[in-house]
């Protein structure tokens, strides 16, 4: 099977390159640059981010993957050049968009993957350049890059060059400032046609959403809406959250905003601040206490209970659950007055204390 699109070399690439300069133009029109309060730290992340993943990891894993394919298994080298393009393309779209689910939810859930991944959601404003923003180790162990290498060795080339601009128009268009889909939101003949295309589909909505600083605004949930190309997968492990908003705030709770060498070299390079979770030895300390908390709640407001027991601002979450498997517990206060919340975190009706610490 070729790996050229329509027979012209290289076309892939320069597809990708027309993606990524059409949605810079367009972010440059609607006046994004204008209004953008990037640091130079942010810049450096994002296109230095950009080009490292281009020319040297990319390359770099799709040149094992040849190299232990042809030394372990070149019985299987290319033994889908007879393939049908339209078979190729989905098994490998489909495949390389459920590694990158798992691979993306676990980062948010094992506290070593999360430090890799963690300057992606420092960002506090969306950008397409956004995409390219994490550490290298966690590209280099990404395992849907690999299956490019994989699936390319076993003949699928074409799908693959295919597959990786229709992802890349996907991607870049969910991490634009341009949200094209809120035209459909708005339009009543277009928006049923937009409840089933942001149901197959990432769309910025969805995604920005991932980037939202906290569940508090009802717009943002950084702990859901991890697909990268199909919302399908959120969707079938109930992570999926679709609100046709977009969140006021970007970024981390409390960000101590390391230097970014920390954020791109971790574990090689580490934050000099002992207090902060990208130095070297850092460990989360347990902040639950065997007793309650009366705060004052006012009637309709929306409060973020901690339930990881690491927040620094008990009984609320400070963000500090990232990282783990354990969420924040997003509650309305149903009327204006004082109660007492949870401390321990083994209360059974979360976030009100029902005295299961007098029991330890």
């Amino acid at each position: 099977m070729q790996n050229e699109l329509f027979g012209v070399p290289n076309l892939d690439i320069y597809l990708v390159m027309g993606i990524l300069v059409f949605f810079g133009m367009l972010e440059v029109i609607s006046g994004y640059l204008h209004r953008s309060q990037r640091k130079s730290d942010d810049w450096i992340q994002e296109f230095g981010g950009f080009l490292v993943l281009s020319l040297a990891i990319k390359p770099l894993i799709v040149g094992c993957a040849y190299f232990f394919g042809t030394r372990f298994f070149g019985e299987t080298q290319g033994i889908l050049n007879t393939t049908s393009f339209w078979l190729a393309l989905p098994i490998y779209l489909l495949v390389d968009d459920f590694l990158q689910y798992w691979y993306h939810r676990s980062a948010h859930e094992y506290p070593f993957l999360w430090k890799l991944h963690r300057a992606h959601h420092q960002a506090e404003e969306m950008g397409f350049f956004v995409s390219y923003r994490n550490a290298g180790l966690y590209y280099l162990m990404m395992p849907n890059i690999w299956w490019v290498g994989i699936f390319t060795f076993l003949g699928g080339g074409l799908a693959v060059a295919a597959g990786l601009v229709l992802k890349q128009l996907v991607i870049i268009g969910s991490h634009s400032t341009v949200t094209w889909d809120s035209i459909f939101y708005k339009n009543k003949i277009l928006s049923p046609l937009m409840s089933l295309i942001e149901r197959i589909i990432i769309t910025p909505a969805f995604h920005h959403a991932h980037h939202g600083k906290s569940k508090l605004d009802g717009v943002s949930d950084p702990n859901g809406n991890f697909g990268n190309m199909f919302s399908i997968w959120d969707q079938l492990f109930g992570t999926a959250m679709f609100t046709r908003q977009f969140p006021k705030e970007y970024g981390l709770m409390n960000d101590p905003e390391e230097h970014w060498t920390a954020s791109y070299f971790y574990p090689v390079i580490t934050a000099d601040d002992k207090e902060n979770e990208m130095s070297r030895g850092y460990k989360k300390a347990s902040t639950a206490f065997a007793e309650p908390t009366i705060v004052h709640l006012e009637k309709d407001k929306n409060y973020l209970y901690c339930q990881c027991g690491f927040s620094k601002n008990q009984p609320f979450c400070d963000g500090s659950h990232h990282g783990t498997k354990i969420k924040p517990l997003l509650f309305t206060a149903k009327r204006t007055g004082k109660v007492k919340l949870c401390n321990c975190k083994l209360t059974k009706g979360a976030p009100f204390c029902d005295n299961s610490h007098e029991e330890f």
